[in-house]
């Protein structure tokens, strides 16, 4: 398990460049598989919010917004695109009528899954010119990342 040092602890410099270089390549990774969404004909906030919904299941409209770190009137206006697109489904909570449940509808899911599949094979490309060592790197290092991104806090 990945211990995560207390706050008012100084940071080695290494660990600070070694932050930065990942934060920039993270950044320019996904600025460049994002390209891909293009296809799709739905913008970056509606596919990340239908994302939010294929991967984590149904939300409420707050659910919704703190995952997206947005304001929820935003993200009304985000849901109503997205149901007016048929890419989500809007049905009144069962246990709060002032609440609504929002989901993916099949052909959000679908768009979603197509989305995703092109990004990775464009991701898969570009790395089918990388040497079997940097690929077994660049692999072990995503497993690094998750590993992080699990025992997150």
């Amino acid at each position: 398990m990945t211990k995560v040092k207390p706050k008012n602890t100084a940071l080695r410099e290494e660990t600070i460049a070694a932050a930065d270089r990942l934060h920039s390549a993270a950044i320019h990774l996904l600025r460049r598989v994002r390209k891909q969404d293009a296809v799709s004909g739905v913008g970056p906030a509606q596919l990340s919010a239908l994302s939010v919904l294929v991967f984590a299941g149904p939300k409420t409209l707050g659910e919704l917004a703190v995952a997206e770190q947005i304001k929820p009137p935003t993200m009304s206006r985000i849901v109503a695109a997205l149901s007016r697109s048929r890419l989500a489904e809007i049905t009144r909570d069962p246990h709060d009528a002032r609440r609504m449940q929002i989901r993916a509808s099949g052909k959000g899911t679908r768009l979603l899954q197509q989305g995703r599949k092109r990004r990775i094979e464009y991701l898969a490309a570009h790395l089918d010119s990388l040497t079997p060592d940097d690929l077994a790197r660049v692999s072990a290092a995503a497993e690094i990342m998750e590993t992080l991104l699990r025992n997150w806090r």
